[in-house]
C-alpha cells in the first residue's frame, strides 16, 4: 500500500467584512499575525501565513474584506488584492458568519473562479442562540454547492482541527512550499505598521481610521533591538488632531501598546518613535497608495 502523500498548497480566505478571516488565519497559526479589531476595512493587504505540520503545509493568504459597495480608489485597490490571490491559490475558503448570509455575501460568492474548489466556514456558530440553529443553515448553504461545508468558532478555537483536515485533502501531493521555520512572506518592517495601524482602528472613533494610513520611514535592527520611526498619515487636519489627543495623550496610548504588540510578535525590544502627518486625499491619490504598498 502505498503511503500517503505530502500535501502542501495556498488557501484563500476570502468573505464581507468582518466575518473574522483575519482572526481564523491567526489562530490557525497560533500567533497573531493579521491586525484585527471590530472595525470593517482592518485589513488593507494581502498577508501569508504558513502552518507547517508533518503531513501538510498550509499557506494561507488573509485578504481584505471584499469592497461591494463604497468604491474610493482605495477600495478599488483592495479588491484586485482579493482577485489576484484568489488566481494563485489552490484552495478558496469562503468564510461567512454563521446564521447571515447576506446580499453582500451573494455577490462575493458569485465572483469566486469556477473549477477551484471552495470550503465554505462558517464562522462564530458560539454566538448563534442554540448550537442546533446552525444545522439548518448548513442545509441553506449546501444549496449553493460547496465542496465541503465545516462550522466553527475562531475566537473558541472550535473545531480548528476539523477545517484543517478537510483543507488538506484538496491540497496538491507535492513537498513544502517554504522551510518549517518560515511563518510568513511579509518583513517585520511591514508587520510594524500594521500593528501600530490596527491600535489607531482600536482606540479611534468610527471615522476616522478609515482615513489613516502608516507607513514606516526607518527600520534599524542592532544587537537584537528594534528601532522604528513611523509617520500616521490623515486625510484631514482635524483628524490629526484626534490622533494626537489631549497634551498627546491619545497617540502616547496608541504607540505604547503597539510597541507592546511588535515585542511580543519579534520577541525583543523596540524602541518606537511616531510623528502625525496629513496628506489630504491620499484614499483617492493612487501615487499615494501605491507608495503605502496598496497598489
Amino acid at each position: 500500500m502505498n503511503a500517503p502523500c505530502y500535501r502542501a498548497g495556498f488557501i484563500a480566505l476570502v468573505g464581507r467584512p468582518n466575518v473574522g478571516k483575519s482572526t481564523l488565519m491567526n489562530h490557525l497559526l497560533g500567533v497573531k499575525l493579521s491586525i484585527v479589531s471590530k472595525k470593517a476595512q482592518t485589513t488593507r493587504h494581502r498577508i501569508q501565513g504558513v502552518l507547517t505540520r508533518k503531513d501538510a503545509q498550509f499557506v494561507f493568504v488573509d485578504t481584505p474584506g471584499f469592497q461591494t459597495r463604497h468604491r474610493n480608489a482605495l477600495n478599488r485597490a483592495m479588491n484586485r488584492v482579493v482577485t489576484h490571490a484568489l488566481d494563485d491559490v489552490d484552495v478558496i475558503l469562503f468564510v461567512v458568519e454563521a446564521g447571515r448570509f447576506s446580499e453582500d455575501d451573494r455577490r462575493i460568492l458569485a465572483l469566486l473562479p469556477k473549477g477551484k474548489p471552495v470550503i465554505l466556514a462558517i464562522n462564530k456558530i458560539d454566538r448563534l442562540p442554540r448550537r442546533d440553529h446552525v444545522l439548518p443553515f448548513i442545509a441553506a448553504m449546501a444549496e449553493h454547492g460547496f465542496a465541503e461545508i465545516v462550522p466553527i468558532s475562531a475566537e473558541k478555537d472550535d473545531n480548528l482541527d476539523e477545517l484543517l483536515k478537510t483543507i488538506a485533502r484538496y491540497l496538491p501531493c507535492q513537498p513544502p512550499l517554504f522551510s518549517e521555520d518560515v511563518l510568513t512572506d511579509r518583513s517585520e518592517r511591514f508587520l510594524a505598521a500594521e500593528l501600530l495601524r490596527e491600535k489607531l482602528f482600536r482606540h479611534l472613533g468610527d471615522e476616522v481610521p478609515y482615513g489613516v494610513a502608516v507607513e514606516v520611514e526607518r527600520f534599524e535592527e542592532e544587537s537584537g533591538k528594534r528601532r522604528i520611526w513611523a509617520t500616521i498619515l490623515v486625510a484631514q487636519e482635524s483628524h490629526k488632531a484626534i490622533v494626537i489627543g489631549k497634551d498627546g495623550e491619545r497617540l502616547k496610548t496608541i504607540a505604547r501598546a503597539a510597541r507592546v504588540e511588535m515585542e511580543r510578535l519579534f520577541d525583543a525590544k523596540v524602541w518606537l518613535s511616531v510623528w502625525v502627518k496629513v496628506k489630504s486625499g491620499w484614499v483617492e491619490d493612487e501615487r499615494a497608495l501605491k507608495t503605502l504598498g496598496y497598489l
